[in-house]
């Protein structure tokens, strides 16, 4: 390998460490989810005295889509509805909020100006105002797909053990307004909000020096934004 391609190599992982570390993380989260998963399902199953699954047939099980879009679904949330109320809403001390009085640079008008300005920034139109809140957008499009699989799970789950017992299945109208669903829904919502909070209010007072999630080690804790 050239020393160039090294150079080049190098620069890559460090310029992505971040995203690549989280993205690599997931995977060997999701790989152990499908496989204890797997393990943990094939075990009610024998308890029951029904067929154990392949690997193939856990996939597609409504055990495996439910347990894992359930999560999804309330990550996209609570990220979507942190992006859209830190507009407007502070939190005084906290490195999460924007500061209390002044503009921030964050709330400028983008201009077509600015040097290496995005294209949809360049293309200006109904272009560049759909791109000032793409980001939003894009967390709330995720929250969707994901609360959409994670109900399609969750009632292909329900169903699978309602024949294994001998019982008539539910209709999707019918299992909207049954209480597992939302139960699954509000157990994973409610731990996104409190970890929201909890590093909102813990950024106040404590400090992780080299942390752009934190404030300066030595400002005082008044001082809020990062």
């Amino acid at each position: 390998m050239s020393l160039a391609l090294q150079e080049t190599m190098k620069k890559f992982l460090y310029h992505n460490s971040l995203s690549l570390v989280f993205f690599s993380l997931f995977v060997i989260s999701i790989l152990g989810q499908f496989f204890t998963g797997f393990a943990e399902h094939n075990k009610e199953m024998r308890e029951e005295q029904q067929p154990a699954l392949s690997l193939g047939d856990y996939l597609h099980s409504g055990h495996f889509i439910q347990a894992t879009f359930e999560n999804w679904e309330s990550e996209f949330l609570q990220m979507a509805l942190f992006v859209v109320l830190t507009i407007s809403l502070r939190q005084k001390g906290s490195s999460e909020s924007k500061k209390c009085e002044g503009p921030e640079e964050v709330d400028r008008e983008p201009s077509a100006k600015r040097k290496n300005a995005p294209w949809a920034v360049r293309k200006g139109g109904i272009i560049v105002q759909v791109y000032k809140h793409s980001l939003t957008i894009a967390l709330l499009i995720l929250f969707v797909l994901s609360f959409v699989l994670h109900f399609h799970g969750s009632l292909l789950n329900e169903n699978e053990e309602l024949i294994s017992k001998g019982l008539p299945r539910e209709s999707v109208t019918q299992y909207l307004g049954d209480s597992r669903f939302w139960f699954e829904s509000f157990q994973n919502w409610q731990s996104e909000f409190l970890s929201v909070f909890a590093i909102v209010i813990l950024s106040v007072f404590l400090r992780q020096k080299g942390s752009p999630q934190s404030k300066p080690v030595d400002a005082p804790d008044s001082e809020t934004g990062e």
